[in-house]
Protein backbone atom coordinates (compact mmCIF):
# COMPACT_ATOMS: atom_id res chain seq x y z
CA UNK A 1 0.00 0.00 0.00
CA UNK A 2 1.32 3.69 -0.76
CA UNK A 3 2.37 5.91 2.35
CA UNK A 4 1.33 9.25 2.82
CA UNK A 5 -1.62 9.34 0.20
CA UNK A 6 -4.33 9.74 2.69
CA UNK A 7 -5.46 13.05 3.95
CA UNK A 8 -4.34 14.35 6.92
CA UNK A 9 -7.42 16.17 8.48
CA UNK A 10 -9.69 13.62 8.27
CA UNK A 11 -12.20 13.77 10.99
CA UNK A 12 -15.39 13.48 12.58
CA UNK A 13 -17.75 16.11 10.82
CA UNK A 14 -21.57 16.77 10.79
CA UNK A 15 -23.36 17.19 7.10
CA UNK A 16 -26.76 19.36 7.28
CA UNK A 17 -29.00 19.05 4.45
CA UNK A 18 -30.55 22.89 4.39
CA UNK A 19 -33.67 21.59 2.27
CA UNK A 20 -35.10 18.99 4.92
CA UNK A 21 -33.69 19.42 8.06
CA UNK A 22 -31.47 16.47 8.19
CA UNK A 23 -28.45 15.95 9.48
CA UNK A 24 -25.78 13.45 10.15
CA UNK A 25 -22.20 12.40 11.48
CA UNK A 26 -19.85 11.14 9.26
CA UNK A 27 -15.68 11.41 8.72
CA UNK A 28 -14.58 13.53 5.87
CA UNK A 29 -11.86 15.54 5.27
CA UNK A 30 -13.95 18.46 3.87
CA UNK A 31 -13.06 22.64 5.01
CA UNK A 32 -14.99 24.24 6.66
CA UNK A 33 -15.31 27.36 9.44
CA UNK A 34 -18.63 26.40 10.93
CA UNK A 35 -19.09 24.46 13.85
CA UNK A 36 -22.35 22.83 15.70
CA UNK A 37 -23.01 20.73 19.12
CA UNK A 38 -24.30 17.66 18.17
CA UNK A 39 -26.67 15.47 20.20
CA UNK A 40 -23.73 14.01 22.39
CA UNK A 41 -22.92 17.48 23.70
CA UNK A 42 -19.64 17.73 21.59
CA UNK A 43 -18.79 20.55 19.01
CA UNK A 44 -18.30 19.54 15.63
CA UNK A 45 -17.35 20.78 12.36
CA UNK A 46 -20.69 21.72 10.24
CA UNK A 47 -20.64 21.64 6.74
CA UNK A 48 -24.15 22.57 4.82
CA UNK A 49 -25.38 20.91 1.81
CA UNK A 50 -28.51 21.38 -0.35
CA UNK A 51 -29.45 17.72 -1.21
CA UNK A 52 -28.99 14.58 0.40
CA UNK A 53 -30.41 10.92 0.57
CA UNK A 54 -33.61 12.07 3.06
CA UNK A 55 -34.50 14.83 0.43
CA UNK A 56 -33.56 13.57 -3.07
CA UNK A 57 -36.32 12.40 -5.43
CA UNK A 58 -34.47 8.91 -6.50
CA UNK A 59 -34.61 8.52 -2.77
CA UNK A 60 -37.62 9.60 -1.73
CA UNK A 61 -39.79 8.40 -4.35
CA UNK A 62 -40.99 12.29 -4.57
CA UNK A 63 -40.92 15.04 -6.63
CA UNK A 64 -40.00 17.42 -4.21
CA UNK A 65 -38.82 20.80 -5.83
CA UNK A 66 -35.88 22.48 -4.46
CA UNK A 67 -35.04 26.16 -5.72
CA UNK A 68 -32.31 27.60 -3.65
CA UNK A 69 -30.67 29.94 -5.82
CA UNK A 70 -33.75 31.35 -7.52
CA UNK A 71 -33.27 29.53 -11.08
CA UNK A 72 -36.73 29.65 -11.65
CA UNK A 73 -37.50 33.46 -11.42
CA UNK A 74 -34.27 34.20 -13.21
CA UNK A 75 -35.60 31.59 -16.09
CA UNK A 76 -39.32 33.29 -16.75
CA UNK A 77 -37.83 36.97 -15.82
CA UNK A 78 -35.50 36.47 -18.87
CA UNK A 79 -37.96 34.90 -21.00
CA UNK A 80 -40.78 37.24 -19.61
CA UNK A 81 -43.01 34.72 -18.42
CA UNK A 82 -46.00 34.96 -16.57
CA UNK A 83 -47.00 32.65 -13.20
Amino acid sequence: MKKNIHPKNYRLIIYQDTSSDYSFLTRSCVNTNDTIIWHDGKKYPLFKVEISSKSHPFYTGENKFIDTAGRIDKFMKKYNIKK
